[in-house]
């Protein structure tokens, strides 16, 4: 039996890599899927992949009327939402002493105001039972170089995931997080690293995993599966790490 069958998702950052192989899995478990991202051309193409159960609204979820927009089409298309994951996010790379004031509030417009305007904004449309997923990082609790105004946005996501676990229990809804390790998607082209350079960077970091290898969207996908199905009726609050082991040992 599908896990999602007839069940309404909200997923931010759609159109590619984590998100996109979120998207795919939950309508193959039976879900009808809302996706965003801030590029028309790359939801379009995301839609080609997963199918006639998705559709796609083209926002950026730290401008305020792109949300209130959001859900106002998912309220005529839907009305109502069953799970929501809150997983666009972005990152720039940097030394401390070398972050720009642009990649400061980049970062935190889009990983935390982003997610917490996402989330609050759902709320009147998300049902009493729901599931909320909160895609934080291993980076969250785990130093990793150049990455130290990322790292702190992802703190405050599984912050928010604890909080507002105990904030809506009333409602039932169970708030989780999820937090991938290295992952084999776009983002890390988008990391400053020069093409000629990206296979020897994946290999170095695939040698400090435990299962020796970077992690696969689809891989993330099956947790985040977990977290938004009934499978996980009795689990709200955790951080649950899908990470090849890397953040664990």
């Amino acid at each position: 039996m599908s896990r999602l069958n007839d069940k309404v998702a909200v997923i931010t950052g759609g159109g590619s890599g984590i998100g996109l192989a979120i998207a795919l899995r939950f309508v193959q478990e039976g879900a009808r899927v809302v996706i965003t991202g801030r590029r028309q051309e790359a939801l379009d193409d995301a839609l080609a992949v997963i199918g006639t159960q998705a559709t796609a609204f083209c926002g950026d979820v730290s401008r305020k009327d792109d949300v209130a927009r959001l859900y106002e089409q998912v309220g005529k298309l839907h009305g109502r939402i069953d799970v929501l994951v809150a997983n666009a996010g972005v990152i720039h790379p940097a030394p401390f002493e070398a972050v720009t004031d642009e990649q400061y509030d980049s970062q935190f417009e889009i990983n935390v105001r982003g997610v917490f305007q996402t989330t609050q904004k759902a709320l009147s449309l998300l049902r009493d039972g729901g599931s909320i997923v909160l895609v934080s990082s291993i980076a969250h609790f785990k130093a990793l170089e150049g990455h130290c105004v990322y790292a702190a946005t992802k703190a405050a996501v599984r912050s928010f995931a604890r909080s507002w676990a105990y904030d809506l229990k009333h409602r039932g809804i169970r708030v989780n997080c999820l937090s991938p390790g290295p992952v084999k998607t776009p983002i890390i082209g988008k990391m400053g690293i020069a093409e000629e350079h990206l296979e020897a960077f994946e290999k170095g970091v695939g040698e400090k995993i435990p299962l020796g290898r970077l992690g696969r969207p689809e891989e993330l996908a099956a947790a985040a599966l977990f977290l938004a199905s009934d499978e996980s009726s009795f689990v709200t609050g955790i951080d649950l790490c899908a990470d090849g082991g890397l953040g664990q040992i």
